[in-house]
């Protein structure tokens, strides 16, 4: 084979490979870049000396909580641009040996790259249905830093949550958001009036009143929390708007445990959008242009010695 003959080979090669490496930077890479729809990963969390109404007790007990998060994605459900996952949370206080005081469930449905709230599927809070709006599990691939409207499932609504700075978690640069939830009535329920003083017999109707802040450590690239801290305040309040008693009043933080692995899993998805995003095409496209610089020179020399 001619000089001439593999020159072209070398051109033809190398020429595809530079138009390859710009498909990979912009539509390989993108297409890549999604939540999965067969998801399955526990989060713990832990809320020391956290105070909650006990109903068998008929009282507020002062306890550490175990707060266990199990979430599954439904592949059934995954289709085009959509991914659904369903969570399932229970709440056992550790220090007075109580196993599920607390129980909820929530299906959601989002975009797997932006990671916004879809409204299909069923998608519910404990068996109620719910309009879903803003950043749903994820913030978007490369968050910036700036407002972001996120979802809070206690109250039912979405509520923004600010960019306050930069921070490294285990090592890991990540963007740190915070949300402040304001005082919102989620539940309006009928209970002894004995429990709260209003009475020696009969039942008396309450409001459940939700505030807090929810903190938010996120991997810009894969939009990915990594650590999260929920300061809540629940009370009951009569109709008079009377506080009557504490609900639920902690401070839940994720284990070190499940820190380090969210950590790590962060890690591995930035590698890997980093090596097909930037690496794998900055290699195809260098490698194209060398083909070609190659292929032409033979060309040329073969062309000479004809």
């Amino acid at each position: 084979m001619n000089r001439v003959v593999v020159g072209s080979v070398l051109i033809a090669a190398g020429a595809f490979l530079i138009v390859l490496a710009p498909l990979l930077r912009f539509q390989v890479a993108p297409a890549l870049s999604a939540a999965a729809g067969d998801y399955y990963g526990i989060t713990k969390l832990r809320a020391a000396g956290a105070q909650y109404f006990s109903v068998p007790d008929g009282r507020v007990l002062t306890a550490d909580l175990d707060i266990i998060v199990t979430t599954r994605g439904d592949v059934k459900e995954a289709a085009g641009d959509r991914v659904v996952w369903d969570e399932f949370t229970a709440v056992n206080d550790v220090t007075n040996s109580k196993a599920g005081i607390d129980f909820t469930e929530r299906r959601s449905a989002f975009d797997k790259r932006s990671g916004v709230g879809l409204n299909c599927c069923g998608v519910n809070i404990d068996k109620a249905p719910v309009q879903l709006q803003g950043q749903i599990y994820k913030f978007p691939f490369d968050a910036e830093k700036k407002t972001y409207l996120v979802f809070n499932s206690s109250t039912g609504k979405a509520y923004e949550a600010r960019f306050v700075g930069e921070e490294k978690v285990n090592g890991l640069d990540t963007y740190k958001f915070e949300q402040a939830v304001p005082e919102t009535k989620t539940q309006t329920l009928n209970a002894p009036a004995a429990w709260f003083g209003m009475g020696t017999s009969g039942d008396v109707q309450l409001d459940r009143y939700y505030s807090g802040t929810v903190t938010y450590w996120v991997e810009p690239t894969t939009g990915a929390p990594v650590r999260q801290e929920q300061q809540r305040n629940e009370v009951l309040k009569s109709q008079d708007g009377v506080e009557r008693s504490k609900a639920f009043v902690a401070t839940a933080k994720m284990t070190d445990d499940t820190v380090q692995k969210l950590v790590d899993s962060a890690r591995d998805g930035k590698s890997q959008i980093t090596l097909i995003r930037t690496t794998v095409p900055i290699v195809v496209g260098v490698v194209g242009l060398v083909l070609v610089v190659v292929g032409l020179l033979l060309t040329l020399r073969g062309r000479r010695t004809a």
